[in-house]
């Protein structure tokens, strides 16, 4: 994830509530406050999927994410993040990616959920990612994968997908 020397011991896990994304990641991130350990890195995002495993990473917030291989394409209206004591603290939307050209390109496994603080100014700016690939059908259900090898071999939407992994930063566009 982040820092390399960080080490969870046997049995602990990484997979923070949508609330403590928010509040205890995102917002200590935006407001340039420290956020130890540092298990949540900043991160090119065509770089990071090559595991195939559930990540987590910091990026700007973007309109239209798009690659030589495909885009990110918006599933769901915008949902609200409530802390426990129900007032709003963000924002999460659901994205999935797409190989080829909008808004006729092919669907894949990949799962992207985006969630940005609630009006915080320039803080606002910057999302928290968890990006993860699908194993069953897609019916408002995400489910996350185990980072062991299953032995599935990849679609041909999903080899296109990670394909992206090999394009050049500075070749992606805004749109």
């Amino acid at each position: 994830m982040g820092d390399p020397g960080v080490k969870l011991p046997p049995g602990f896990q990484f997979r923070p509530t949508e609330e403590e994304l928010v509040l205890h990641f995102l917002f200590r991130k935006a407001s340039l406050l420290p956020c130890h350990p540092d298990l949540i890195p900043d991160l090119d995002l065509w770089k990071a999927l090559s595991s195939g495993s559930l990540l987590y990473f910091f990026h700007k917030l973007t309109e239209n994410l798009v690659t030589k291989s495909g885009y990110w394409k918006e599933l769901h209206a915008d949902e609200p993040v409530f802390a426990r004591a129900g007032k709003k603290v963000g924002i999460k939307k659901h994205l999935l990616f797409y190989i080829g050209e909008a808004p006729v390109g092919s669907e894949t496994s990949w799962i992207m959920q985006e969630y940005r603080l609630c009006d915080y100014g320039e803080c606002s700016k910057l999302v928290l990612c968890r990006v993860h690939e699908r194993k069953e059908d897609f019916a408002e259900c995400f489910c996350y994968r185990d980072d062991e090898d299953d032995g599935i071999e990849l679609s041909s939407p999903d080899e296109g997908f990670l394909s992206t992994l090999e394009d050049d930063p500075d070749e992606l566009s805004f749109a």
